[in-house]
Formats: structure tokens, sequence, C-alpha cells
């Protein structure tokens, strides 16, 4: 005799999970939409509308925008956090606390710096990969640099920042220019870290020391 399923057994069997589904969920949704709308237009609202879920439970696992990107690209939470620190406390030794963050997070632990790297790679050759990363990484320096500080021109000074920050890492990680892979990273934080210096926060020390122009407001 042919046994049929119980349907309230093959209803158990279906159920999600729960937490750990629902956050998967959120992370596919999240992973379409930054895919079809690049970091700046996407949404915590329409990503938890995509998932069928509630905003705050998005907030909930992932604590912000931000946090949620780096999930999708499986970018551990604690290197963000580490970026956004070396811009905590004073001007002086702005450039070279960043330089040294920044590389510490795209060379030093494999967890980091292998996702950060395939997403670059994909930047260049990826309009789309190329916007998601040039708007994450912008919106960060943007928002960590003015947290504490009044910055004239934010948003064109983080722009020429990520540029500098992401071109040493290019040259370093992927084109392989033998001066850059070759250089103690030290002296790469000392040099960059005076050109950041003089862009994010000017006329403090670690510039040049030559006049600011409409920076730092004093």
């Amino acid at each position: 005799m042919t046994e049929h399923p119980n349907p309230a057994t093959t209803a158990r069997r279906g159920r999600r999970p729960g937490a750990n589904t629902t956050r998967q969920a959120i992370l596919d949704a999240a992973r379409a939409r930054f895919a079809a709308d690049g970091f700046a237009a996407t949404t915590i609202r329409r990503v938890a509308a995509d998932a069928g879920v509630d905003a705050s439970l998005v907030m909930q696992f992932f604590r912000s925008k931000s946090g949620l990107f780096a999930a999708v690209m499986s970018v551990p939470p604690d290197a963000l956090e580490r970026f956004s620190i070396a811009f905590e406390g004073t001007e002086d030794g702005l450039g070279e606390r960043v330089v040294r963050a920044f590389l510490a997070v795209w060379e030093e632990d494999a967890r980091s710096s292998e996702p950060l790297m395939a997403m670059l790679r994909a930047a260049i050759v990826d309009d789309r990969a190329n916007e998601q990363l040039r708007e994450f990484l912008q919106e960060r320096l943007i928002v960590a640099a003015t947290a504490s500080r009044a910055i004239d021109d934010a948003e064109l000074r983080a722009g020429i920042a990520a540029s500098m920050l992401v071109g040493l890492v290019v040259g370093r990680g992927i084109v392989g220019v033998p001066a850059l892979t070759g250089a103690d990273r030290e002296t790469l934080v000392e040099l960059v870290g005076n050109a950041v210096q003089g862009v994010l926060a000017p006329g403090s020390s670690g510039d040049d020391g030559r006049a600011a122009g409409p920076g730092l407001r004093r």
C-alpha cells in the first residue's frame, strides 16, 4: 500500500528555519539590489521590501547600509571598523593613520583583503562593480572624515583621497609596479600619508606645511 506523507510533517520539513534563513534572504536581496542600483541608490527599505521583512530587522542584523554591503561582499565588519577608527582623534597624523589602516585592511588579513581585491578587480572591468566600489569608498571617507571635524568640499576631498588610496593598492596588488611592491610599508605610509594629510586636513601636522586652501574651519 502506498504511504501518503503527513501534510503537517511535510509543512514542518519545508518550514524556514528562522534567523539564519532570514539573514540569508536579506543578503540575497541586498546582493541583487546593489548589483542593479549601485551602493548610493540602494536603501535599507528597498532591501527589506525585496526580502519581505521589516527595515528594522535589516538594521538589527547589519547595523547600517555599509555593514550590509560589507556582508554582501564578505568583508568582515571589524575590517571596516579598523578603517573608521583611523579617523578618530586629532587632525595631527591623520593621513598616516588612514593610509596605515587602509593598507592593513587590504593587505594584512586574508578575510578582508581577498574579497576587497576581488571587488577591485571586478571594478576595473565591470561598470556596475566600479560604481559600487567608488561610491562605497567615497561615502566611507566622507562619513568618517566629517564625523568629528568641519571640512569644506568634503565630497571632493574624500574622492581625491579615495582615488589616491585605491591607486596605491592597484599599483601594489594588481599591476605590481616594482617600486611599490618592493617598498617598505612604513615608507609608503609616510609618503602617501603626507599627501592624504594635505587633502583631508590641510594646515595640520603631517602635511608639507604649505599654506592651506579652504579646508578646516579654524
